[in-house]
């Protein structure tokens, strides 16, 4: 057998944890542009991404700033960025990875000069603006100081403060050049030997009635410390290395001290080991190396006081990540906290997925690498007939985990895997062989999978029977505004009822009796109490509006004459041919216009002579007004009779209604109104009467939104029998209908449709070419004129019952 690992393949403590974790599916946000704005005043920076940023900073000396960005990949930018300011020197750009799998984008920004500051972000982009003082040609470097370290003053916001999205951390926060930090004349004596590589414990103690948190190692333990505000905690990370402490979170509970957590904050290169304390209250504090590890010492020569804790120390070249936004205390500035999700996790050990999901998978025969995103150092091994307990025993010591083998479980496996991720490794020997896992703190189990399953049901089915251990009890609950049976019914389905209750129903009284165990009959009452609830009402209330307006006109002509020159009149042409001449214009019978009058004979006496008639008989249609004239000369050889006939009629017409009904929240309720119409049939000599509504019909249903508005699903319809024309003796029937689903508020009015209908007629009979004749023409043409406008509007106002 042998193995070989290639690269970097000795991953500690949580990487495991972090790397059997589902891959997140979300599009990570991508750093797409760094660039800078240079004025005679200050020197401003902007990062563009591709969605708002979240960002931590911190001070690892006066000439450095360091913001940390979670969630964010940098791979589009370059890797150092030179600025070459009086403010700017040079930013250096990196990707972290994170020991839970997420990324962090680091800005070093290398300054020129002590200057002041401001950090602020403005929708998908971060803000640097470092100001430039008069005096920045005389400062001075300061001695280095931590993150805590408060501001002189802060320096003035922006003039136009940037408006942050919801995502993003921080409105505006100003920085002065850092504080100085406590005297170098505390700083301990430098600590010789091998750099340490694991923590193999942390513990607390009293020494010299102080508190004391001790760190173990396997040699000399490089530090970088620092404080972090909102709530107080003091962070010391430990670069290039790993934790094997058995022991992750520590409750102290002393002043100043609540609890103590250990964790693997990075586990990529370089990799970061972070301890975190949880701090009550504010103490100074002081850091003792040894060449086993440090100790943190509280409350030592001094007296506690409200000021942000500070390192006795000088810092790392590189700090690791923070790992929450820090707050400036005692100066007015302050981070704030990111939204959820988008920081980091807690440091103690994540935990690996579940084993019951894990195993349902397995048992379900999916393939874990095709809904897992493996992050674990690669590998190079090749095995022929490599013994399981071996191997299994070399990925405990890979990972950092510990690592224990069930009874039963062994076997041969030959495998030859270049460059793959160690956790891949791990996931396919366990599938290939049957077999599972179930992590328990930072131990994975490994045994068959038919034992997981089995040790599971069995926990389960110990769980139910502890579950269903104790005494009945009964209960009796008389139901108001339910129904009794609809609420057990909803009791069973909820889980509210255990495998040895029962539910009975007095349907008479509305009572439900059950007896069932205690916890399971709290469920009950409290399930009960959500359900059984007064059903709010409505009122609906419609409104139907039916307009109209109509005009006629009608103007109308009838003219004729005669003329005769014959004998009779003694008006001859004294011609032999043509020795009388006779022109009659009245060619046209008089009927349908003006009678004549029959010298007064006529019941409609008229003008003109008898059987007269008229040349152009162009009346109004069904006239109501009439003008007649007839002329002659004293011969009365020429006549001429003139007629104008006329019709002006206009109407107007409102029709209301108004349905209303109440019905509860959710129940359809319908009113109507009018006549049935019967309608008679014959078949087979059997005479069959139908009737056909011609009603006016509300049907709604109401849903009351927790807005205070409400929903209606409406049906409306307004049909009327016309009875003017009659067909087959059965009136036709107008309807007017909607049918729709609007949103209203309580007490408003809401149009729910209308219609409007427009009808114009013109129509005009003349004689041919004489009609046409200007001014002339209108002896020779009539003119009818008609319109009309039908409207329909159809209103809904709903009114939720109060009390």
């Amino acid at each position: 057998m042998r193995i070989k690992l290639a690269g970097v393949c000795l991953i500690a403590g949580t990487l495991a944890a972090a790397t059997f974790a589902r891959a997140d599916e979300r599009t990570p946000t991508a750093i797409s542009d760094i660039r800078q704005e240079t004025t005679d005043r200050s020197t401003r920076i902007i990062v563009e991404s591709s969605g708002p940023l979240a960002y931590t900073y911190y001070s690892p000396d006066p000439l450095t700033l360091v913001v940390d960005i979670p969630e964010v990949e940098a791979s589009k930018v370059p890797a150092r960025i030179n600025v070459g300011t009086r403010e700017v020197e040079s930013i250096r750009v990196t990707n972290l990875a994170r020991a839970d799998g997420r990324n962090i984008a680091r800005l070093e920004v290398r300054l020129a000069s002590l200057v002041p500051y401001q950090i602020y972000s403005k929708g998908k982009s971060l803000n640097l603006v470092f100001d430039r003082p008069a005096t920045a040609a005389s400062a001075t470097p300061a001695p280095p100081v931590t993150a805590a370290a408060a501001p002189a003053e802060p320096a003035p916001a922006p003039a136009e403060p940037p408006s942050a999205p919801v995502t993003a951390v921080a409105d505006v926060v100003a920085h002065e050049a850092p504080a100085a930090a406590p005297s170098a004349a505390s700083s301990p004596a430098p600590v010789s030997g091998p750099r340490a590589t694991r923590i193999l414990s942390v513990a607390e103690s009293q020494e010299s009635g102080q508190l004391t948190v001790t760190v173990k190692a396997d040699g000399r333990l490089p530090y970088q410390d620092f404080f972090l505000g909102n709530p107080d905690r003091l962070v010391v990370d430990f670069k290039d290395v790993v934790t094997r402490a058995s022991t992750r979170q520590i409750e102290v509970n002393q002043t100043p001290v609540r609890k103590v957590r250990l964790g693997q904050f990075s586990a990529a290169s370089p990799k970061v080991a972070r301890l975190v304390l949880d701090l009550s209250a504010r103490a100074p504090y002081r850091i003792a190396e040894a060449v086993d590890g440090i100790k943190i010492l509280f409350g030592e020569g001094q007296e506690p006081a409200p000021a942000p804790l500070a390192s006795l120390r000088a810092p790392d070249p590189e700090p690791a990540p923070v790992d929450a936004p820090a707050a400036v205390p005692s100066s007015g500035l302050q981070i704030f906290t990111p939204r959820p999700g988008a920081g980091p996790a807690p440091l103690a050990l994540p935990p690996l997925p579940d084993p019951q999901l894990a195993t349902q998978k397995l048992e379900e025969g999916s393939t874990l690498g095709a809904t897992k995103q493996y992050t674990g150092a690669p590998i190079t091994m090749d095995f022929k007939d490599g013994d399981l307990q071996d191997i299994f025993r070399l990925f405990a010591d890979i990972s950092g985990l510990n690592v224990v083998v069930n009874p039963g479980v062994g076997g041969k496996v030959t495998l030859k895997l270049t460059e793959v991720p160690w956790d891949q490794a791990l996931d396919l020997i366990l599938k290939t062989n049957g077999l599972g896992y179930s992590l328990e703190d930072n131990v994975i189990r490994i045994a068959k999978l038919t034992d997981l399953q089995r040790e599971e049901q069995e926990r389960r089915k110990l769980a139910e029977e502890k579950a269903l251990a104790g005494d009945l009890i009964d209960y009796t609950r008389r139901i108001s505004y339910a129904k009794a049976v609809t609420i057990s019914d909803v009791i069973k389905k909820a889980g509210a009822l255990s495998a040895r209750g029962q539910i009975n129903v007095d349907e008479r009284t509305n009572t439900m009796i059950m007896r069932d165990l205690p916890s399971y009959v709290q469920k009950a009452k409290d399930l009960i109490a959500e359900l059984d609830r007064a059903t709010p009402q409505v009122e609906i209330e419609a409104r139907i509006v039916v307009t109209s307006r109509n005009f006629t006109r009608d103007l109308g002509i009838q003219w004729g004459f005669n003329h005769e020159q014959s004998p009779r009149f003694g008006n001859t042409t004294n011609q032999s041919f043509p020795n009388a001449i006779i022109i009659n214009g009245s060619g046209v019978p008089a009927a349908g216009g003006l009678s004549a009058d029959q010298r007064g004979a006529a019941s409609a006496a008229g003008i003109g002579a008898a059987n007269r008639g008229y040349a152009v008989n162009l009346p109004a249609t069904g006239f109501n007004t009439g003008i007649g004239v007839s002329m002659g000369n004293i011969l009365g050889n020429f006549n001429l009779d003139l007629a104008l006939t006329a019709l002006e009629r206009q109407g107007r017409g409102r029709v209301l209604s108004t349905p209303k009904v109440t019905t509860q929240n959710n129940k359809e309720a319908e009113i109507k109104q009018g006549i049935q119409i019967p309608i008679q049939t014959v078949a087979n000599n059997t005479v069959t009467v139908t009737f056909k509504d011609a009603v006016l019909t509300l049907k709604v249903t109401p849903q009351i939104t927790d807005a205070g508005t409400v929903i209606l699903t409406l049906e409306i319809e307004n049909n009327q029998a016309d009875f003017a024309n009659l067909v087959g003796g059965i009136p036709p029937i107008n309807t007017q209908s909607a049918k729709t689903i609007v949103l209203v508020k309580d007490g408003a009015t809401a149009v729910v449709g209308g219609i409007y209908v427009s009808n114009e007629q013109t129509s005009q009979q003349s004689t041919p070419f004489l009609g046409k004749i200007p001014i002339l023409g209108y002896l020779f043409r009539n003119r009818f004129t008609t319109s009309t406008n039908n409207e329909l509007l159809l209103f809904i106002t709903p009114r939720i019952a109060k009390g």
